[in-house]
């Protein structure tokens, strides 16, 4: 099985909490004896994980960043549900997706996740092309919800929403160009949240497909938010109206 280097503090006791088997070792900065290290070492202990004491500097070479917080796991991949009609097929009640259409930068997919994961949408859907893939970045930004929310790359994202649609899931665009905003959505329903790029926004094929365009409230001189920012406000407005009682 294929395996991955995970780093952070959040990213590696996620995983060992987790899938403590799927963890080969991790590797820890000996200088470090705060009482963050202690808890993880225990906690990988407990979990019968190898542990192998070295320094920053190893750490930083092993991944390509400084960034480490003084430990690195070796993994294998998870087995998290990577088809979407397989994921789809067992979810119980209408589905709460999010669709990030053409996301460049490793930060804002891993900060994307970490929302989706706390407003409990079932999977974070991208194109394989013209977007960052789930990398060491991404998952260390992410804070352990790489591993505990599906993360699913299509081939063909406008193929991907049709059949989204056949499946009566409502698709909502999101845009600074309409007056019609997420507090105008009926959210109760299946519905798929299609987040644009950082720059451009939406792909035109996207942006026809969807059901309706809608945008976010500003209320301040700022024109716009970050798009995880963003994906989180839309979530969580999708969330609230499902918490609703009739």
């Amino acid at each position: 099985m294929k395996s991955k280097m995970i780093f952070g503090f959040h990213a590696v006791t996620s995983r060992i909490r987790h899938e403590a088997s799927s963890v080969d070792e991790i590797y820890v900065d000996s200088a470090r004896v705060d009482r963050r290290m202690q808890d993880l070492l225990s906690t990988a202990k407990a979990a019968g994980v190898r542990i192998i004491l070295t320094d920053d500097q190893r750490l930083s070479n092993i991944v390509g960043t400084r960034r480490h917080q003084g430990v690195v796991a070796k993994a294998s991949e998870l087995s998290l549900a990577r088809n979407l009609d397989e994921l789809l097929d067992a979810i119980d009640g209408p589905p709460l997706l999010l669709v990030l259409d053409g996301i460049t930068d490793p930060h804002n997919l891993g900060a994307c996740l970490r929302v989706a994961d706390g407003a409990g949408a079932h999977a974070v859907i991208a194109p394989k092309d013209r977007a960052v893939g789930l990398n060491a970045t991404a998952a260390k930004v992410a804070s352990g919800a790489a591993e505990t929310v599906p993360y699913i790359t299509v081939t063909n994202l406008a193929r991907t929403l049709r059949e989204l649609k056949e499946r009566d899931i409502w698709l909502v665009g999101t845009t600074d160009e309409v007056e019609k905003n997420i507090y105008d959505v009926d959210f109760k329903t299946g519905s798929a949240i299609i987040m644009g790029s950082e720059g451009e926004g939406m792909r035109r094929l996207t942006r026809e497909t969807c059901d309706v365009l809608v945008s976010v409230p500003m209320f301040g001189s700022v024109e716009s938010l970050n798009v995880s920012v963003a994906s989180g406000v839309c979530l969580y407005e999708a969330r609230r109206q499902r918490l609703v009682k009739n």
